[in-house]
């Protein structure tokens, strides 16, 4: 998979990348991840990549001409390159992906679904906005959360390490990605989508007084299975009781 982020900081994302797993599957040549500063696409000497809205207002709004033309000159890269993870024959799967307060939410559902794409161009949204006609340009308009930030380097970061982790081969033990909080939890029989995920102990078994629960001890997988369910549910039920409403709803 090919990440290119378009951004007016890309000092930003100095450390993010160079840690943990997300380091780890850049030396395995399962990700390349690559940091542009959208000024390198402006036309004027002084390298403007925003300017005053239309019909009024504060702030600043981000230019369409500059984005446009590094969308395009990063597609056309990616095309005459002919990335080594596909096929010659097939067709390359890319997404353009705006990072904007005002985009659909993201979750676990979409981190799975861009994780399986060939390349991925992140725009990093802003000062007051991005000049609307952008949006003829990406597939894909993404929030992280219902709060403002100053720019979506952060999102950004958020996004390509939950995407990441996700790719064949970065995680050890590919079972990692499978039971955890947000995906489809199967424990025994049941199969259920977007509860958090269980409790979770380690030694020692009694610390201070806290002991881990016995039935985690008994070696009764099934009765250790059932346990998880019932906390997992119980956990969705008081932290993100919206979840459950979405089970109920499927059902």
């Amino acid at each position: 998979m090919k990440i290119d982020i378009l951004t007016l900081f890309p000092e930003m994302f100095k450390g993010p990348f160079d840690e943990s797993i997300v380091r780890r599957a850049i030396e395995k040549n399962l990700v390349e991840i690559n940091i542009h500063n959208l000024r390198k696409w402006t036309k004027d000497k002084h390298r403007t990549v925003d300017d005053r809205p239309f019909g009024g207002g504060t702030g600043m709004v981000l230019m369409i001409q500059p984005i446009e033309d590094a969308v395009e000159s990063l597609k056309l890269k990616v095309k005459s390159e002919k990335l080594k993870v596909i096929n010659k024959n097939s067709k390359l799967k890319e997404k353009v992906i705006l990072l904007s307060p005002r985009g659909k939410p993201y979750n676990q559902k979409l981190a799975k679904k861009f994780s399986q794409f060939d390349h991925l161009i992140l725009i990093c949204g802003h000062y007051e906005g991005v000049d609307e006609r952008v949006s003829d340009l990406v597939d894909e308009e993404i929030s992280i959360g219902d709060y403002v930030l100053t720019g979506g380097e952060l999102p950004a970061m958020v996004i390509v390490d939950s995407i990441v982790r996700l790719i064949p081969k970065v995680l050890e033990k590919s079972d990692a990605v499978k039971n955890e909080s947000f995906s489809k939890l199967k424990i025994e029989n049941s199969k259920i989508e977007n509860l958090l995920e269980y409790p979770q102990y380690t030694r020692p078994s009694d610390y201070k007084g806290k002991k881990v629960p016995e039935v985690l001890l008994s070696g009764n997988h099934k009765e250790i299975n059932k346990w998880r369910l019932e906390k997992a549910l119980e956990l969705t039920k008081k932290q993100r009781p919206d979840l459950l409403k979405k089970i109920i709803k499927k059902k």
